[in-house]
């Protein structure tokens, strides 16, 4: 049986950085990376956007070249797929019957994508952006001439792959069940100026709009989308981006605890002894949350977490604190956001939508807890100070656009605050 002193389940972000930050803080031990994809880890984000555009080839998103794992003696174990968990005997077993023995384990597994749970989602040409296979078979099916796509879900997945397929002159219906796309994320006024890029492109959007099921053509394949109202689009390719589900079967039939995703300590341990948990799965208490219990699907997180993960093994044990960021490319706009909007009681515009340059720092209590930025990464650099301060500025000073966000700040300090 193989054993390593360091094992990591998940070659996605946060398995690439916990093996980098672990050598980098001088662990010595053998490393091992669990990965179900036959690829070295690669970057996830760009597989909506650089990638699906044909404008980055595979090699280019590569989060490392593969020479340098083998320099940083990191095992690769691509291809396989961890099933049981025996936190007693510090071993997993793969679904070849394989088992494992390790000193510490990282499950940073990340997500499935979530599937549509109606009629017809086994047919051929419904596809999620998940991984690299997904992305491949979805430009495989697109290479001659241009197609009906339906896109199922506003959040950015379904947004930015629409971007792209409107840019290779595919015709697109974006479908969301809420009254606006990127609701859960974002305020109106950055859902109706993406609506507004999307509709300005030609695409599709029908908001408030449920799927009652697929329907298939005679030869198997996804052939229409029937809405809940009766009326069916007909198509070529269904993409569909409503979200992922944890992969943390193994760690609940260990004993983990577990709620929405792996539960983790500020030190990302689990409740299973030398266990952690980072990522995409991980549901942890974060302070931009009010200490609130989520997760955070964002590379950021993902790296950050490793970096706390690799701490605590090692010894010098840091509770994760990091600041959360986000950003999506669609068209010619630059999306960014920092810090958590979760609970916010009211939000300040700056700037005017409709020249596709502004931002809206949303407020709770009375204090900075998030910005979102369109083509103005002035605001996004200079309100992360902000955010992280969660200072409290007058609403209207807020919504002057010629006053930068750092004069604030600095105004604050300069008054002994």
């Amino acid at each position: 049986m193989d054993h390593f002193d360091a094992l990591i389940v998940g070659a996605g972000h946060g398995g690439a950085q916990a093996a980098i930050a672990l050598r980098q803080l001088g662990f010595g031990g053998t490393i091992g990376m669990i990965g179900k994809g036959v690829e070295p880890p690669y970057e996830r984000p760009p597989l909506s956007k650089d990638y699906l555009a044909r404008e980055k080839p595979f090699e280019r998103i590569l989060i490392r070249p593969e020479a340098f794992w083998l320099q940083k003696k990191v095992d690769l174990l691509p291809g396989c797929e961890v099933v049981d968990v025996n936190p007693n005997a510090n071993v997993v077993t793969l679904i070849d019957g394989r088992r494992i023995g390790y000193g510490d384990l990282i499950w940073s597994a990340g997500g499935e994508a979530r599937r549509l749970s109606c009629v017809g989602n086994e047919l051929a040409g419904v596809r999620a952006v998940r991984d690299r296979p997904d992305v491949d078979a979805i430009m495989a099916e697109l290479a001659n001439g241009p197609k009906r796509v339906v896109v199922i879900g506003g959040g950015y997945i379904g947004l930015e792959a629409a971007a792209v397929l409107r840019k290779f002159g595919h015709e697109v219906v974006l479908l969301e069940t809420l009254d606006r796309v990127l609701a859960r994320v974002a305020g109106h006024d950055i859902s109706r100026c993406i609506e507004r890029e999307h509709r300005a492109h030609g695409v599709d959007i029908r908001l408030r709009t449920t799927v009652d099921c697929l329907q298939g053509n005679a030869d198997g394949r996804i052939g229409g989308v029937k809405l809940d109202d009766g009326q069916v689009i007909s198509c070529d390719l269904a993409i569909v981006g409503i979200g992922i589900v944890p992969v943390v079967d193994p760690l609940v039939k260990a004993g983990a605890r577990v709620s929405n995703g792996v539960e983790v300590d500020p030190f990302c341990e689990t409740s299973l002894p030398h266990v952690y948990a980072i990522g995409d799965c991980a549901c942890h208490a974060n302070g931009f949350a009010d200490g609130a219990m989520i997760r955070l699907e964002s590379v950021q997180n993902a790296n950050d977490m490793a970096i706390t993960a690799a701490r605590a093994i090692i010894g010098k044990r840091e509770p994760y604190r990091a600041t959360p960021w986000f950003w999506s490319n669609q068209y010619d706009l630059k999306l960014q956001t920092v810090g958590l909007n979760h609970g916010y009681d009211a939000s300040v515009l700056r700037g005017e939508p409709a020249t596709g340059r502004f931002s809206v720092v949303y407020l709770k209590d009375g204090k900075t807890v998030a910005i979102d930025c369109v083509n103005a990464s002035k605001d996004y650099v200079q309100g992360r100070k902000l955010v992280e301060a969660q200072l409290t500025v007058d609403p209207s000073v807020l919504a002057d656009s010629n006053t930068p966000l750092a004069q604030l700040l600095s105004d604050r300090f300069d008054a002994g605050a």
